[in-house]
């Protein structure tokens, strides 16, 4: 069997190493000239974190991530509404990782490449449509820099993790259009500096319509005694972007900053931050509409391609992670390859478009909102605004939704176990 991977990020590249790890052959075709690492920071949940463990990238991880301790959600006067320990603090087998997504990327390819071979990965490689019939799968490409026809591929089955622009999807759902917007618009940097509260917390300041999320991405200059702390803002009820969101599209200080100016608290000094960051990038916060199916005969959509989300409660690389994961194993284990991405698309599908309808609400973020509205002047007691059982349950809620709750989690037979 050979499967083609449309698409080399986190999701695709995490996809062709437990397809290879399963005994599965696999080609990657990524479109830009070539697989870099860009981006700012990303956050792994325990569950991603466990399936990069599974494929015996830990020690990788370890190395240049920023083991998260705690999340914490804090008002506009940086007064803390709720705080909880993340990762192996919380009961997990497994860590929660801070890290920059060019450097996950990196690991990501330097396995591929050592596993499965250079030769198997194409770049420059646009994906501009493809054709299915009972014995297999073609794939047509262009030079993505020059637009001139490349030679087309073919294989047993087709995975589109080309993002939330997937060419996959968008011949599979012709009728779709563009990404849904949220009316909000994100700014991100990272910016090294003095380490606030203790050097390996994430935390989240604001409600909905103004928010910051800051945590630091880098365990090298954590053992420096500095920290490279990645920001993220957010404005609501902004224009939507008139180009779509990419991780080079940079903007001026003064797009958002008037609202954050004064988001300078005795724990971190979140407006100097902002203020020290030499690059800013901006790009629109959308996600796109739960989809009835994924699959069709060979084809199926994983990652973005499959169930772009609003980027709240840390989820989208973790869940394009775990998408690989049951994939492969899907495929290695069912009588057909129709059957393997059906039965894939069944266990992934329906907790996916929860997770969407659910960070389109705020998803835990909500009690942000809560507190904002029950108290716009600040409190002296969290308690008397929100009692913490309602707290607890929202957070415990949202990870039993996204399959991470650490009593599930823990219990659950690994992927490689159930492959032996």
């Amino acid at each position: 069997m050979k499967v083609l991977v449309i698409g080399g990020g986190i999701g695709g590249l995490t996809t062709a190493l437990s397809l290879e790890a399963a005994g599965i052959g696999v080609e990657v075709f990524e479109k830009t000239p070539a697989i870099e690492a860009l981006g700012v920071g990303i956050n792994l949940q325990p569950n991603g974190v466990r399936e990069l463990t599974e494929l015996g990238l830990d020690d990788q991880l370890k190395a240049v991530a920023i083991e998260t301790s705690t999340l914490g959600y804090y008002n506009r006067f940086g007064q803390p509404i709720w705080s909880e320990p993340r990762g192996r603090a919380a009961g997990y087998a497994w860590p929660q990782y801070s890290i920059d997504r060019g450097d996950l990327q990196m690991i990501l390819l330097a396995a591929v490449r050592q596993r499965i071979g250079e030769q198997r990965i194409s770049t420059g490689h646009k994906l501009v449509s493809f054709e299915q019939w009972s014995g297999g799968v073609t794939a047509n490409f262009i030079d993505g820099a020059s637009g001139k026809p490349l030679p087309p591929c073919k294989g047993d089955a087709l995975v589109g993790a080309d993002g939330i622009h997937s060419a996959v999807r968008a011949q599979l759902y012709p009728q779709e259009g563009p990404p849904v917007s949220s009316g909000r618009i994100q700014w991100r940097g990272v910016v090294e500096a003095d380490p606030f509260l203790d050097g390996r917390s994430q935390v989240t300041i604001g409600s909905r319509d103004a928010r910051a999320v800051v945590y630091p991405i880098s365990e090298k200059t954590r053992r420096g005694g500095r920290s490279l702390i990645n920001w993220v803002t957010v404005l609501g009820r902004q224009l939507a972007s008139d180009q779509p969101g990419t991780w080079d599209r940079r903007a001026p200080k003064d797009r958002f900053f008037a609202h954050f100016r004064d988001w300078n608290f005795d724990w971190i000094p979140f407006a100097d931050l902002v203020a020290a960051t030499e690059e800013i990038f901006e790009y629109p916060k959308d996600d796109r509409d739960p989809l009835p199916r994924w699959s069709f005969g060979r084809v199926t959509l994983l990652g973005d391609a499959a169930h772009p989300m609003r980027p709240i409660g840390s989820q989208a690389g973790s869940q394009a992670i775990v998408d690989g994961r049951v994939l492969a194993h899907a495929l290695a284990t069912a009588d057909s390859i129709e059957m393997g991405l059906v039965d894939y698309e069944r266990q992934r599908l329906p907790i996916m478009n929860e997770i969407i309808l659910k960070n389109r609400e705020f998803g835990p973020s909500i009690i942000m909102d809560m507190a904002e509205e029950r108290a716009p002047s600040g409190f002296n007691d969290i308690e008397r605004v929100i009692p913490r059982r309602e707290l607890e349950e929202i957070s415990r809620s949202f990870k039993i939704t996204a399959g991470f709750d650490p009593e599930t989690l823990n219990r659950r037979a690994s992927l490689s176990t159930k492959l032996k």
